[in-house]
């Protein structure tokens, strides 16, 4: 059981151009959401909501939106970042099955949110593990999950008729996909690679790369020379 989850979590994709459109089962569906549902969220406050969105003119107007926002930020690009931007597919907004947009209420739980006061975004983290979830849940399901960024949150409540005070955090794409790929989108393609564990871990501090890259030499150099004092010791 163990091993099937670590392998979930590395198998996990942002999809954009392996969607099949096939019909996703309602159980498998109410699943998913239930798993997303699950998630913990401070002060209980369960600050979430999930609109499924099905119709292909909501969804055909809210990608027209999302491909007038990726041609604003292709235009802040140049040269070869231009280049590869070009090729990298952001959406896949009418090839899966449906969309589900994730939502967050601060006035959920409102006044007193335990464990909210001194960290005002403890919330948003909260429908972020939600999204957290769902993701893993489909993987598990062998259901592919897009999550689009290239939107102004204005147009998208607007869209879906959502509260001033509710903030549309994802737009995620859902459905059966032909495959999940090995590789990220944006490392395939060369946009960025994935950093190593050891890049981004600190140690009781938080320390810059150059002196981490020092410490982790000075440890090496140290088991050396411990290593070699056993040798000479047992001899």
């Amino acid at each position: 059981m163990g091993a099937a989850f670590y392998d979930v979590c590395h198998r996990r994709r942002d999809v954009r151009g392996e969607f099949t459109g096939a019909p996703v089962a309602e159980d498998v569906l109410r699943r998913v959401l239930s798993a997303a549902h699950a998630a913990p969220s401070v002060g209980m406050s369960q600050p979430w909501d999930f609109v499924l969105v099905r119709d292909p003119g909501t969804r055909g107007r809210f990608r027209d939106h999302v491909l007038a926002e990726r041609e604003v930020f292709a235009s802040e690009l140049e040269g070869e970042r231009a280049e590869t931007f070009s090729r990298i597919k952001v959406e896949g907004i009418l090839e899966s099955t449906l969309g589900v947009v994730v939502t967050y209420d601060p006035g959920r739980g409102s006044p007193a949110v335990l464990g909210r006061h001194a960290i005002a975004d403890a919330g948003l983290y909260s429908v972020c593990l939600a999204i957290q979830n769902l993701w893993l849940a489909a993987t598990a399901e062998d259901l592919g999950v897009g999550w689009v960024s290239f939107y102004r949150e204005p147009f998208l409540r607007e869209l879906l008729g959502i509260p001033e005070a509710v903030r549309p955090v994802a737009w995620l794409c859902l459905g059966p996909v032909t495959h999940l790929e090995e590789v990220p989108d944006l490392e395939r393609h060369g946009w960025r690679g994935r950093r190593p564990l050891e890049a981004v871990l600190h140690e009781e501090r938080y320390t810059d790369a150059a002196t981490r890259s020092t410490a982790s030499a000075e440890r090496s150099m140290s088991s050396e020379v411990v290593e070699k004092l056993e040798t000479e010791t047992r001899r």
